[in-house]
């Protein structure tokens, strides 16, 4: 039986090429993550062995699963922070669920959502809020219902 040699198995030099149903993130000159689809919403899922550090941007959901240094914007999309998920984040986005680990400030057009095993330290502004009981909560709340009906427009 004939074997390809080793050197022709490896995998090709350059930028990795984005499978249907994902698409790949830019983190500099010479790296990039690649975000799987995570679910019928369209959304994208980083891992639980991935670690970020820099600015996330997009306009589809998204749940993180590992650990993220820097400002995530998601232009009115949700968030699902995972339970094992660590978060040193200031985040903005639509709607935030958080079963793992957020610091920093959260900005939400819609709803906060932190579950019994998450955990939130830092300032929160949304439309509404929710705290299981065991969750935790360091910081300041403000509600503004308004910030819901003006991106229903």
């Amino acid at each position: 039986m004939w074997n390809k040699p080793q050197s022709d198995m490896e995998a090709p030099a350059g930028p990795p090429v984005p499978r249907p149903g994902s698409s790949a993130v830019s983190l500099g000159e010479r790296s990039a993550v690649r975000l799987e689809s995570a679910g019928p919403r369209g959304g994208a899922r980083l891992g639980a062995s991935l670690e970020i550090k820099g600015q996330i941007t997009g306009s589809e959901d998204l749940q993180i699963d590992g650990k993220v240094t820097g400002a995530i914007s998601l232009n009115g999309h949700e968030l699902t922070v995972g339970p094992n998920a660590q978060l040193q984040s200031e985040i903005e986005a639509g709607d935030l669920i958080v079963s793992g680990k957020v610091i920093g400030n959260v900005h939400a057009r819609g709803r906060v959502d932190i579950k019994r095993d998450g955990s939130v330290t830092g300032d929160v502004s949304s439309a509404r809020i929710s705290i299981e009981d065991g969750a935790h909560f360091k910081g300041r709340i403000e509600i503004d219902p308004a910030k819901s009906k003006s991106t229903a427009v």
